[in-house]
């Protein structure tokens, strides 16, 4: 007799978000004025999203001196040849209605001294598009904002597997605890963020463990441009620190701060025409450089010149007094920190994967907009944007068949945690090598586990037939989790051995230069044996519209 999944509780619902940031938010939002069902499975509490965190704003289109045009461009030149120019244009578009619908929902962004929107500008940006909230804490504005609208979320529940059948999705099998459960839905929505946990040091939060990643690739669907990993140029350096650190804003030096060395040299002189506020690959590679170069491990950030740092920064300045650092008078350690997934579930612009019924949004989704390296700021405009065209996509499937049978139980594998953040960090951060990609994939391959059925992972402890004897909720997250991290980890390095160039921000030490043959994406894809295999994206079967 074949084990099955021991269920505790069940639900049925148009439509299940998995995430509770921007993008699943606001998708949730849209389904449910559209009358569908929904629920929303977020692993942490309310505000243990990516989102909470966004510093610098949102990009949109000023009113003035400003156009879809130039905003289209700055995107494209950004993305150093592997955007697709129709998504872009398509989702910049969308940017001024995503912020106008924001607003009605009670977000409230900073405003000048003539009462409009105040706008900043970033790195890669050739004008002042940019609006905040809070001075640097617009993504909590955002976040607060979309959780206001009080919608049905259940906090501490994890997504384990999407359930597919000949029509594509019927259902997800999550965890609380409460238990294994099973939603019956014809539609999913991943919406889980990005995959900084890969490494030991990352602007993200603790639960940015490349779960949408894994879910989708065990789902049969598609990732494409998961070697384009963007680390922040200036993340808060304090010795030792690991886990999640405190980004300082491209906005800092959008306002006037310098990078420089401890000898006082600009890191970025020569580098670039737009010097400190050049793309963040280039800044990126430049303080890179400056460290190897100098046998250091950070550089520094000069904001002293910036006129009421603490009130146009509050954050900043808070996170830099909480480590003995005051901007105003002291200048400021950094480094590059991993950021943010330019790439992965590939998608069109409304979110639609290859597989009927599952769609994503914002940063674990692959639109085309970010090509090799996203442009500051556009990946709010992504969530907002693309999470209400998702959210109205999830109509196409009502009355899709959501029958589900008993669950076979699955083998779960992953390496330790540990293990997968030293290799990644060591041999896949901001500047990578062949050797060095291939000793990462062999460390972690090596250091997977047998695997351990899932209600075995659950229930450390003898059951007693009921499946609820041992039960730790916690632990089995962990051990998903390390599933997710493990998979992800594996298809990154896969896709990033294979690219033999350096393009965006995946810089090959031995391949200098971008090359022509390979200004193209290329989709990763999983088996059943767990094998990861490469493909050419357009042979990748995903909606009208997705390219």
């Amino acid at each position: 007799m074949t084990a099955t999944v021991p269920v505790s509780w069940e639900a049925e619902v148009d439509l299940v978000v998995v995430g509770g940031g921007v993008a699943g938010l606001t998708a949730a939002r849209t389904a449910s004025l559209r009358g569908l069902r929904v629920l929303i499975l977020s692993k942490g509490g309310p505000t243990d999203t990516s989102t909470q965190y966004a510093q610098g704003g949102i990009a949109v289109v000023a009113p003035r001196g400003d156009s879809v045009d130039s905003h289209v461009h700055d995107t494209v030149e950004a993305g150093a040849g592997l955007c697709e120019v129709d998504a872009v244009r398509s989702i910049v578009a969308g940017g001024q209605a995503a912020v106008a619908a924001l607003t009605d929902l009670g977000a409230v962004f900073d405003l000048g001294r003539d009462g409009q929107i105040s706008r900043t500008r970033e790195g890669g940006h050739s004008t002042r598009r940019i609006i905040h909230a809070g001075g640097d804490a617009t993504g909590a504005e955002v976040q607060r904002a979309l959780n206001a609208a009080g919608l049905p979320v259940m906090f501490g529940a994890a997504a384990l597997r999407v359930l597919t059948g000949p029509d594509g999705v019927r259902g997800v099998v999550a965890v609380s605890d409460n238990g294994f459960g099973v939603v019956r839905t014809p539609a999913v929505l991943l919406a889980t963020g990005g995959l900084g946990q890969l490494y030991a040091s990352s602007t993200n939060p603790p639960g940015a463990t490349g779960d949408g990643v894994a879910l989708a690739l065990w789902a049969g669907a598609a990732v494409a441009d998961l070697e384009f990993v963007q680390f922040h140029p200036t993340v808060l350096h304090t010795p030792g620190g690991v886990g999640r650190r405190p980004l300082i804003s491209e906005a800092v030096r959008g306002e006037g701060a310098v990078l420089v060395d401890a000898a006082g040299e600009s890191v970025t002189a020569g580098v670039h025409a737009r010097g400190d506020l050049a793309p963040r690959d280039v800044v990126s590679r430049a303080i890179a450089e400056r460290m190897r170069a100098t046998g250091t491990d950070h550089v520094f950030l000069d904001a002293r010149a910036i006129s009421g740092f603490a009130q146009r920064f509050p954050t900043i300045t808070a996170s830099c007094l909480a480590a003995g650092i005051d901007p105003s008078a002291q200048l400021i350690p950094v480094a590059p920190g991993a950021h943010y997934q330019c790439g992965g579930v590939l998608t069109d612009t409304a979110g639609r994967t290859g597989v009927p019924g599952l769609y994503a949004a914002g940063e674990v989704a692959r639109t085309g907009l970010h090509g090799a390296n996203r442009l500051a700021s556009n990946s709010l405009l992504e969530g907002l944007v693309v999470g209400e065209r998702a959210g109205a996509a999830a109509l196409e499937r009502l009355g899709a068949p959501t029958e589900i049978g008993e669950i076979p139980t699955w083998t779960v594998e992953f390496a330790e945690r540990a293990v997968v953040q030293r290799a990644m960090t060591a041999h896949a951060s901001v500047v990578r090598d062949g050797a060095g990609l291939a000793t990462a994939l062999a460390r972690i391959e090596a250091a997977r586990t047998a695997g351990a059925p899932l209600d075995a992972v659950a229930n450390p402890a003898p059951g007693d037939g009921t499946g609820r004897h041992g039960f730790d909720a916690a632990l089995t997250l962990r051990r998903i989790e390390d599933a997710a991290l493990t998979l992800t980890a594996r298809a990154l390095l896969v896709a990033a051995a294979d690219r033999a160039e350096s393009r965006g921000c995946h810089t090959r030490a031995e391949y200098p230069r971008p090359v022509e043959d390979r200004r193209h994406s290329t989709a990763v894809r999983w088996a059943a044996d767990g094998t990861l295999a490469l493909a050419a994206v357009d042979a990748v079967a995903v909606p009208t519209g997705a390219r």
